[in-house]
Formats: C-alpha cells, structure tokens, sequence
C-alpha cells in the first residue's frame, strides 16, 4: 500500500466500521521516535524536501525533517527565514 520509503511502510493497518455500514482501511497512529538532530538555520525559500535533498540526497525522506520537530503544520517550519529547526543525522 505504501512505498518501501515512506513513513507509514511499517505502520500497521486496521479495519474500522463506518456509519452507513460499511467499511475503511486506515493507517494507525504511529507514536514519533525520538530524533537526534542537528540545528539547522532555514534559508531564504527553503522547502523540507529541499533540505532533505540537501542532507540525504533524496527529497522523499522529507518526513524525517517533519518529524523531527513538534510544528503540527510542516509547512510552517520552513515559512520564516532564519528560523532554527532539528535536522536528523541519518
């Protein structure tokens, strides 16, 4: 269902009853590990897999950006230049 990559490869799946009667497959709320990272000064349009590229040399592990700080909307992480976001080692 999810690339081999991606956050949710390992999160297990579940079946839930909808309203009307039927069915939905959905993904369960996986808890965040706990991250090492490095500070990391956001700069001018920087984007989360802009600096994923940058670190990893692979833009589609932009997640770990994301999770690696508390932002609920990632977006917002890279809206203000200068600001100082957790970058993972890995």
């Amino acid at each position: 269902m999810f690339l081999p990559n991606s956050r949710y490869a390992a999160v297990q799946l579940t079946t839930v009853a909808l309203r009307g009667g039927g069915a939905a497959t959905v993904v369960r709320v996986r808890r965040l590990p706990v991250v090492a990272g490095e500070p990391t000064v956001v700069v001018g349009n920087d984007r989360l897999d802009i600096m994923a590229e940058r670190r990893y040399s692979d833009a589609t592990k932009f997640w770990h950006v994301a999770d690696a700080n508390s932002e609920l909307e990632v977006d917002r992480l890279v809206e203000t230049a200068d600001r100082v976001i957790e970058v993972p080692r890995q």
